[in-house]
């Protein structure tokens, strides 16, 4: 039993856990698939830039339809599942497989920094509880297997950015500040939207070495030097290929049109994306990529002025999605014999909750150590607010929820047992009178 126990409490247990729960789903998803031979049209435009790069025509083609060099998405995940069809094959079963296998990889590694995080922070028991949140996370289960896109990638390089902007201020060396810059540069080309919570979580790491003392300006620039180093050769192939009007992805202006326009409803129109409706994908190849979101963005801009009240309304519901997980009406949901998505839904407002109770508690217990958490709850859905929003957008910061909810759960936990053996208050003794 006490053997038991000790694995239970190791890092090892959460990840086999984590990685075992995660591909027993995967069993469970191929359930009943079609037959191995049939074609798996796997990660939409994601998929169709790593076919075109197999195929030899270069980071190109995002509709399916060959269209020329692209910049949709930042590189790093279309050339690993390029390199999955170049073994596997094309759009085949097996290369379906291995990379919703490599997904799966790295959602259960995720524990690692989530629970060296949780650690550094809030103890050992917290971490550990934040690991195990993890491992059991439906959405951490889900979104690996269903989705060929970066989701699980770029959770696992923000999280161990992360964990790096914690333990980075000990170090006064140069090769661990490099490192550092690398990481950075590496997690914004799995995903661009790491972007946003870079220059808050670089400034705290450099203000933690300048408390500590030493040479923090030289640090840093070996830091900054090398995230320019590692975006950069990216960045020069936009602007050389694009002649200067694209940097670090081109499709904002779709995105920003796709949630801004007078068809919206309450978040979006997905029905608009080219990929979905005719009309758009015959106009996206009529005047070419740039100048299709060239316009999309003026026309979301035009909306944007003209509907301030339509606008704020939007982002209102993408803020709810953002956190509860749930794009239905609410009134329908509980209406309606939904069982499974009332349990999505308080599963969601559960994690929610709970992250945010932890992250006030965290703030309590030091305001400044839990600045990067709050940068990255505050700062990354931003752009979401602004432009649509899905479950799986969120996913990259939920390892960070997960911390907070498991620290939340921690800190009830010791402080209930205090508030319980807490001595009531004496009675008020009324002094006795001589007959």
């Amino acid at each position: 039993m006490i053997a038991i126990r000790k694995y239970a409490a190791s890092t090892a247990a959460v990840v086999s856990v984590a990685l075992l729960a995660r591909l027993i789903y995967l069993f469970l998803f191929f359930h009943g698939q079609p037959p191995h031979t049939a074609r798996y049209l796997i990660g939409e435009e994601t998929g169709s830039i790593a076919a075109a790069i197999a195929a030899g025509h270069g980071f190109s083609t995002p509709l399916y339809t060959p269209s020329g060099p692209t910049a949709w998405v930042t590189p790093i995940f279309p050339y690993l599942l390029a390199a999955v069809f170049k073994v596997f094959g094309t759009y085949t079963f097996h290369a379906s497989m291995a990379i919703r296998s490599l997904n799966i990889l790295f959602s259960a590694l995720t524990c690692y920094p989530i629970i060296l995080i949780g650690r550094r922070l809030f103890g050992n028991a917290a971490g550990l509880a934040a690991g195990w949140i993890w491992a059991f996370l439906p959405m951490a289960i889900y979104f690996p297997v269903a989705w060929v896109w970066e989701m699980s990638l770029a959770a696992l390089t923000l999280t161990i950015a992360l964990w790096m902007t914690y333990v980075i201020e000990d170090r006064e060396d140069a090769p661990a500040w490099t490192v550092y810059g690398f990481l950075w540069g590496f997690a914004a080309l799995v995903s661009a939207a790491v972007l946003s919570v870079f220059p808050g979580c670089f400034l705290f790491a450099l203000y933690r070495r300048k408390q500590r003392g030493g040479d923090w300006l030289r640090l840093g620039s070996f830091a900054a030097l090398a995230f320019a180093v590692t975006v950069s050769p990216w960045i020069i192939r936009n602007q050389i290929v694009f002649h200067g009007k694209v940097l670090f992805r081109s499709n904002f202006g779709l995105e920003l049109w796709l949630g801004n326009n007078p068809q919206v409803p309450d978040t979006w129109a997905w029905w608009l994306h080219p990929l979905d409706s005719p009309k758009e994908h015959e106009e996206f190849f009529r005047i070419g990529e740039i100048a299709y979101m060239h316009a999309k963005e003026q026309a979301a801009v035009q909306f944007i002025k003209t509907h301030p009240a339509d606008v704020l309304r939007f982002q209102f519901h993408r803020f709810m999605e953002t956190w509860t997980g749930n794009s239905d009406s609410f009134a329908d949901i509980w209406s309606t014999h939904k069982p499974l998505l009332r349990a999505q839904l308080l599963l969601n407002y559960t994690l929610t909750i709970f992250a945010f109770l932890g992250l006030l508690f965290a703030h309590r217990k030091g305001p400044r150590l839990s600045l990067p958490l709050l940068n990255v709850v505050v700062v990354f859905p931003i752009v979401y607010y602004l432009c649509h929003t899905t479950a799986r957008y969120r996913h990259p910061i939920d390892p960070v929820l997960a911390i907070l909810s498991a620290y939340a759960v921690a800190h009830c936990a010791r402080a209930i047992p205090r508030w319980a053996k807490s001595e009531p208050l004496k009675k008020r003794t009324v002094p006795a009178t001589a007959d």
